[in-house]
């Protein structure tokens, strides 16, 4: 594993920011963190880039402690935070060169093809620009950095969809150069797009894990009976799982081929049935509905 936690723990005072948290992160994949705002998705990189210590458990990212290496984590991560700030006195070209400088993995050619890329007009001064050339600018810098984990966080937040959807490109190209990514994001669909594992989290703790290849094997089922239905059969409740009944309504959660579930479906009174994919927002509203 490239990145892992154990019982990794924050507290503040009688407030804990993060609990118990253990994950493994494997090298060459794109890892979505989801959850609401003060979740403890921030808390979490700010502890494996070594920026807070934890209050207990622990975190090597690359085979270096996190609180005791906490330089050599760094020299082995690039990171965006969520809230980028770049010197506003500099113009775009400037801001390149001066981060190219600090950092000889980041090439100063390769983050000029990004902006270009994310059509960023770089002579202008950062204090006039956008919020969203702002976070162009922060991104040309992260993703020009050819370090072993590159952590990006909300990377999409005030990009318009035309930048959005390169920017996605350009992390799918880092996983293709054999780059770890770990991807903090609010939108779902991006997450469910790109990423290959995901964790969510809720109220500093890591409640659930989801391989995305398995994601899109699931279906949720819904059908209107005009007769009684009995349970699953037992040779399908392995992959199968009812999630809701009531009178005459039936709703089942698939994780594997619908082909044995539809073939006992049709032996059912059926007067109506709706299939559709479960989908990463189906998986979060579990955990996170009010």
């Amino acid at each position: 594993m490239l990145v892992e936690t154990r019982e990794l723990t924050k507290r503040y005072a009688a407030f804990t920011a993060l609990d118990r948290c253990s994950l493994g992160i494997r090298e060459g994949e794109i890892f979505g963190l989801l959850g609401p705002n003060g979740a403890g998705k921030t808390t979490l990189l700010r502890l494996l880039l070594g920026f807070i210590r934890p209050t207990s458990g622990s975190a090597r990212v690359a085979g270096f402690d996190c609180a005791a290496e906490s330089l050599a984590v760094r020299g082995a991560t690039a990171y965006l935070p969520g809230e980028a700030r770049l010197f506003r006195r500099m113009d775009g070209f400037q801001t390149l060169d001066f981060f190219t400088r600090l950092r000889p993995a980041c090439s100063r050619d390769r983050a000029a093809r990004v902006a270009d890329r994310l059509d960023l007009d770089c002579s202008r001064q950062v204090a006039r620009m956008s919020t969203g050339m702002r976070q162009k600018l922060a991104l040309a810098v992260v993703l020009a950095t050819e370090a072993r984990l590159t952590i990006l966080d909300e990377p999409t937040a005030n990009l318009d969809p035309t930048a959005r959807a390169e920017v996605l490109a350009l992390v799918r190209e880092a996983r293709a150069a054999g780059r770890t990514v770990i991807f903090s994001s609010h939108v779902l669909s991006e997450v469910e797009g790109t990423c290959d594992r995901v964790a969510i989290v809720r109220g500093g703790r890591l409640v659930h894990e989801q391989c995305i290849a398995a994601l899109r094997r699931s279906h949720r089922i819904t059908a209107r009976l005009d007769g009684a239905c009995g349970d699953i059969p037992a040779h399908l409740a392995p992959h199968a799982t009812v999630v809701a009944r009531d009178a005459g309504r039936v709703v089942i959660e698939s994780g594997d081929s619908l082909a044995p579930l539809l073939g006992w479906l049709a032996t059912l009174p059926l007067g109506e049935v709706q299939i559709e994919p479960v989908g990463l927002g189906g998986v979060y509203d579990r955990f996170h509905r009010e």
